[in-house]
């Protein structure tokens, strides 16, 4: 166990109550980057396919397609080449098994693993605290349901992978599962759409908390821990693993469904979010909407005269989400990616809409909460400030 050098302000510890954890040794400022941490291991969406590069994330028109599968894209030439050897393990298999090749997109992280292992004899630099396998992996927590869906991707990874990966024996990949079930991250954009998942080790030994010190945004494939509030020596760096919009009963279920523990924050013992019953509690729903509406415009933001045949919808959505906004407010805690995204989503609408000082408005209050969250500097910012410059 190598403790983190002194110089970066942060140790592993035992956390009361939780098990092992992470502190800070030094201040921190709110909007402070804690760390910043490669991934061990990481998979695009299969979804995303086309639209993002495989090896960098880096979302832009005119990708280079694999010339020997044509499922694959990347930015140019040495995108390619550095992705190439987790790319091999997928390549001849898509273009064999053609409509037929399904792996889940967990079975495809576990398989990237599984590669990395063998050529990593050395400590990654995503484990300069935590090892890949001293992830928690709550194996024996496990319960029917989850172990079907284990065994399925086991099979899978057979079915697909097999040619090109040495298995270990079932016990070990049902662990394997498990952990990057437990400590798996889903990699997001501005707008929290779901671009990949990832795993890494440093940022998975940082525990839960329903009044978060930190956030994890990404920048390409790489996690970056900031604080959303300032922290002072001996401070556990603490995230929320859940949408902290549920009540208090509904927040521990779904930990204790996921994750194994119930949560005794301050938050929790206080119940001081009580929801009453007219607080939207899917904002799934409205999300799904917003990028509907976002998606219409963009495919009739060419034809003006045709965009009156959407208006309806759009207006529909922005009501959803001026309406939404007041509870997102009040329930999500300060500098959260949902406000922000919402936001966000709510400015690309009023810009579409030709309403340009209420798309402004919005987009500042987006940026308010991302300069904290992802960094001055971060190229969402850069490209939403582009946004906002346009008139």
């Amino acid at each position: 166990r190598r403790p983190v050098a002194r110089g970066d302000g942060l140790e592993r510890f035992d956390s009361p109550g939780k098990g092992r954890g992470l502190r800070v040794t030094r201040p921190f400022k709110l909007g402070e980057l804690l760390f910043s941490s490669p991934a061990y291991s990481y998979v695009l969406s299969v979804k995303e396919r086309g639209c993002l590069c495989e090896f960098c994330f880096t979302r832009k028109e005119g990708l280079a397609r694999c010339g020997k599968c044509k499922k694959a894209f990347y930015c140019n030439v040495k995108c390619q080449k550095g992705d190439w050897a987790m790319h091999k393990l997928e390549c001849s298999a898509m273009t064999a098994f053609g409509e037929k090749w399904c792996p889940s997109e967990m079975a495809r992280l576990v398989a990237r693993i599984l590669a990395k292992k063998k050529v990593q004899k050395e400590r990654c630099v995503s484990e300069k605290i935590l090892l890949l396998g001293e992830m928690q992996s709550h194996v024996e927590d496990v319960d029917n349901e989850k172990r079907e869906m284990n065994e399925a991707d086991i099979a899978g990874l057979y079915q697909f992978y097999s040619k090109h990966l040495d298995m270990p024996d079932h016990k070990d990949l049902l662990t394997l599962f498990s952990q990057v079930a437990c400590n798996g991250f889903t990699i997001e954009d501005d707008e929290l759409s779901h671009m990949g998942t990832a795993v890494y080790p440093d940022v998975a030994l940082i525990n839960h908390s329903c009044l978060p010190s930190v956030i994890v945004t990404y920048n390409g494939t790489s996690a970056e821990v900031r604080a959303v509030q300032d922290m002072k020596p001996g401070d556990e760096v603490l995230i929320s693993y859940i949408d902290l919009l549920y009540p208090t009963d509904d927040r521990n279920n779904r930990l204790r469904e996921s994750y194994y523990f119930t949560c005794d924050c301050q938050e929790c013992k206080s119940k001081s979010k009580v929801r009453s019953s007219s607080d939207p509690i899917e904002p799934e729903v409205i999300n799904n909407m917003v990028r509907y509406a976002r998606k219409t415009i963009r495919e009739f933001r060419a034809s003006k005269n045709l965009l009156e045949m959407c208006e309806q919808n759009i207006d529909g959505a922005i009501r959803y989400g001026e309406k939404i906004l007041k509870p997102y407010n009040r329930l999500y805690p300060p500098y959260s990616l949902n406000v922000s995204s919402m936001y966000l989503k709510l400015g690309r609408l009023y810009m579409g809409m030709e309403r340009h000082s209420m798309g402004i408005s919005a987009f500042k209050k987006a940026l308010a909460i991302m300069e904290v969250a992802h960094g001055k500097d971060h190229s969402y910012l850069v490209e939403l400030r582009k946004e906002m410059a346009q008139k």
